[in-house]
């Protein structure tokens, strides 16, 4: 082009977008942030619709503005209660001498992390928390991008575009709503991803400081502790391979980073026994929320299929853990890293273990986030297909996420409320 043409403009080939307003040149974690983000707006949307049906309950008015119907609906209460209120230091027991529910069920870090925002800002709780979830699922999305670009190479080079699809999937989840109200989904996501990105670097001592922070947040120390013993596991084979060297250093990360994770798993439960005075006053408060009190590894499987689906409850449950077992051995997960593709086996096998299936499973099923990477990951070509498959789940997901919030977020007070 001459330099006229340049001037002028005339005859000049055909404009192409600025670099700042194209997507596909921005960096990509604001490629991530901006994913996140769209799919927050239409959760907000949907959020605030849909508390123009909520009717006045046990925590909100008739109505609640968008702030109020997250920061106070269902589980946030109890999370406010920890916040403003503290743990207390006798357990609530009932006529029939059994715990009853109580604020010790919900983990404090996330709490006290708003109580110290709202020390700072003087803002109340149903401003700052859900805020403060919103941030923090936020960087949720950067760290779950990085990990699936540093963890996942196999799968990165089969399939273009993975880290940024798999953080679309996230974002469009059915419940991924909770990334936005004062629920823990969004810390407990964060120091999941932050653990298994470091632990693929193989930075272990930070992984440990990652992983006692996760004995605060949520009870899924164990799969995690599967998920360190096979990363060692490999290593170790690779040693002896004479591959990939273990130094005095990694041998001394791993054991500290073993050592975090045992903590993690009973330290909330010694604080409560030790704070109540009653060694098992954690696990009696957890059983207070079920409709089953003996606890059995998958035991309760079995009476709640069958009081959903009779005579089909078999049937129901082979099918359901047949797709889960699906998701795990088609060839996307075998993509994976050995990381990305132990956490979601591990985590599902024990949430079915020690969990009493309900509204919150949907919820939990958010953390196993790897298998969206899977998800994304199983149409590779042409590129048309494959955006066409990803825009496809996508739709299909903001379609449940609407369900989900309309029936699930929304509280329909028992008949005579209020009294």
């Amino acid at each position: 082009m001459s330099a006229e043409q340049a001037v002028t403009g005339a005859d000049e080939a055909p404009s192409r977008p600025s670099p700042r307003l194209d997507p596909r040149t921005w960096p990509w974690w604001v490629q991530a942030l901006a994913v996140f983000l769209a799919g927050r707006a239409f959760s907000a949307v949907a959020l605030v619709v849909t508390a123009q049906g909520q009717v006045e309950n046990y925590w909100t008015r008739a109505r609640p503005g968008y702030l109020e119907f997250t920061g106070l609906m269902w589980d946030a209460s109890w999370y406010r209660q920890a916040a403003e209120q503290g743990y207390p230091s006798t357990l609530p027991v009932g006529e029939d001498g059994l715990v009853q529910q109580n604020v010790w069920a919900f983990f404090p870090l996330f709490p006290l992390l708003v109580r110290g925002l709202m020390t700072l800002t003087t803002g109340p709780w149903y401003v700052v928390a859900p805020l403060t979830a919103l941030a923090l699922g936020a960087g949720a999305a950067v760290v779950i991008h990085r990990l699936v670009e540093v963890g996942a190479p196999r799968a990165v080079a089969a399939r273009p575009g993975l880290p940024l699809a798999t953080v679309a999937l996230v974002t469009a989840f059915p419940t991924a709503v909770v990334t936005q109200v004062a629920y823990t989904e969004s810390l407990a996501l964060l120091l999941i991803a932050s653990a298994l990105l470091l632990l693929v670097q193989r930075r272990y001592l930070p992984t440990a400081a990652v992983v006692l922070a996760l004995g605060f947040t949520r009870a899924v120390a164990l799969p995690m502790a599967v998920v360190i013993v096979v990363h060692a596991l490999v290593r170790w084979r690779a040693s002896r391979r004479g591959e990939d060297r273990l130094r005095a250093r990694d041998l001394g990360g791993l054991t500290a980073l073993a050592a975090a994770a045992a903590v993690s798993g009973v330290a909330w439960m010694l604080i409560c026994g030790w704070v109540t005075g009653v060694p098992d006053g954690y696990l009696q408060t957890q059983e207070a929320w079920r409709g089953v009190r003996e606890v059995a590894p998958f035991g309760a499987w079995g009476y709640v299929s069958e009081f959903w689906f009779q005579d089909r409850a078999p049937w129901v449950l082979a099918a359901g853990f047949g797709l889960v077992l699906a998701c795990l051995v088609v060839p996307a997960a075998w993509r994976l890293g050995n990381e990305l593709h132990t956490w979601p086996a591990a985590y599902l096998l024990y949430i079915a273990a020690v969990i009493e299936p309900g509204s919150s499973l949907a919820r939990f099923l958010l953390l196993a986030f790897p298998l969206a990477t899977v998800t994304a990951g199983v149409v590779r070509r042409p590129p048309a297909a494959r955006r066409l498959w990803l825009a496809g789940v996508i739709v299909v997901m903001l379609a449940l996420q609407l369900v989900w919030v309309w029936n699930m977020w929304r509280l329909t007070p028992p008949q005579g409320w209020p009294p």
